[in-house]
């Protein structure tokens, strides 16, 4: 049975640093008693990255929709490899809160549907491959996603110990800001093969864990609780230049098709075009950007893991560390790397280059 004062607790990671002040560790917490709901938008929707590489075991799941947020690729990565990460922020005017102008019935369906609602191509085949209807890359740094899409994902109840673990695998408190968020389930009579994405669900709705944008922290500073005193907020000058990898993006596409989320919602990501090496020169770049940064990324990263808490956080001296050193990362790439070998966070061009 779920704990439901977890699953509304915004200072959950407070309540599980207070479990190791008393000598309780999150693992060995009842796995029946003891579990929380925690919302995946990102590559966590994708069972090889969440089962397999974070050997995460969900007790459940269920597909939701978040009128309140939206999904954006503004938490920085490494320059040439893997340039942003998924995250979330709140849509225009939603930080002060969102209005349910809906009324729910028997069956969770709401009497309106919203004039925005976000529908599906005109093809509904699902056989048909979910591609970019273009190839041209946006300009001046505008994304291809957009906060007039509500963010689309999976609500896992997991374990407390499982909770921890995937802190401690998204940075163990850097970067990401924990809060609790109004999640919607989909009506019963929702098909997601032909039903736009609707902004205004109309099922009741519950609450669950996420992780939001460090560029959200202004909106957030009412509802959130950073997990550590020292997460960065650092972002970059234009937080939706970069565009996400290839294999990221995939990640992401894939869960969403094995979740069977919105037709609609599967397109919008299909339209989401990646960062690409288009010269030698960038791809000359990237092998010396890895070589000077991968094995200290790597080792910090790897350390991270090592010394995570029981709450899945990591030290503060090594949160401290870790924004030193990508700091410095990211001044390297911007005042010689992309000088001299050419950007590495969005694509230039169209030709590919593969070796």
């Amino acid at each position: 049975m779920t704990n439901l004062s977890l699953n509304r607790d915004a200072h959950l990671a407070e309540k599980l640093a207070a479990l190791q002040a008393h000598g309780v560790s999150a693992q060995s917490l009842p796995t029946s008693d003891d579990s929380i709901l925690y919302l995946a938008y990102g590559s966590n929707l994708n069972s090889e990255t969440f089962l397999g590489m974070r050997g995460i075991r969900p007790l459940s799941s269920t597909n939701v929709v978040v009128p309140s947020l939206w999904l954006t690729f503004d938490l920085p990565g490494i320059p040439y490899a893997e340039p942003c990460f998924a995250a979330t922020r709140y849509r225009p005017g939603a930080a002060e809160g969102t209005e349910d102008r809906g009324y729910h019935d028997e069956e969770g369906v709401a009497n309106v549907r919203s004039d925005t609602d976000y529908a599906p191509p005109k093809e509904t085949d699902p056989s048909l491959p979910l591609l970019a209807t273009t190839t041209t890359t946006p300009t001046d740094g505008e994304p291809d996603y957009s906060p007039r899409m509500p963010l689309v994902g999976v609500v896992y109840e997991v374990t407390l110990s499982d909770y921890a673990r995937i802190i401690a695998t998204e940075g163990g408190g850097r970067g990401y800001i924990d809060t609790v968020i109004d999640c919607y389930a989909f009506p019963k009579t929702y098909n997601p093969q032909t039903d736009p994405v609707p902004e205004h669900p109309g099922t009741v709705p519950f609450q669950a864990h996420t992780l939001l944008s460090p560029g959200a922290a202004a909106a957030a500073a009412a509802t959130a609780t950073p997990l550590t005193p020292t997460t960065s907020k650092s972002t970059r000058p234009n937080p939706f230049y970069a565009q996400p990898s290839a294999r990221y993006l995939g990640l992401i596409r894939a869960g969403a098709a094995e979740h069977n989320l919105p037709r609609a919602y599967r397109a919008y990501l299909a339209g989401i075009r990646p960062y690409r090496i288009t010269t030698r020169r960038q791809r000359v770049g990237q092998v010396a950007f890895l070589a000077a940064w991968g094995p200290v990324v790597m080792g910090l990263i790897g350390l991270g893991r090592a010394l995570a808490g029981p709450d899945g956080r990591h030290p503060g001296w090594l949160v401290r560390a870790q924004d030193a050193v990508f700091g410095a990362m990211w001044r390297s790439y911007d005042s010689f790397f992309v000088r001299v070998f050419g950007d590495g966070e969005r694509t230039v061009g169209s030709a590919v280059v593969t070796s």
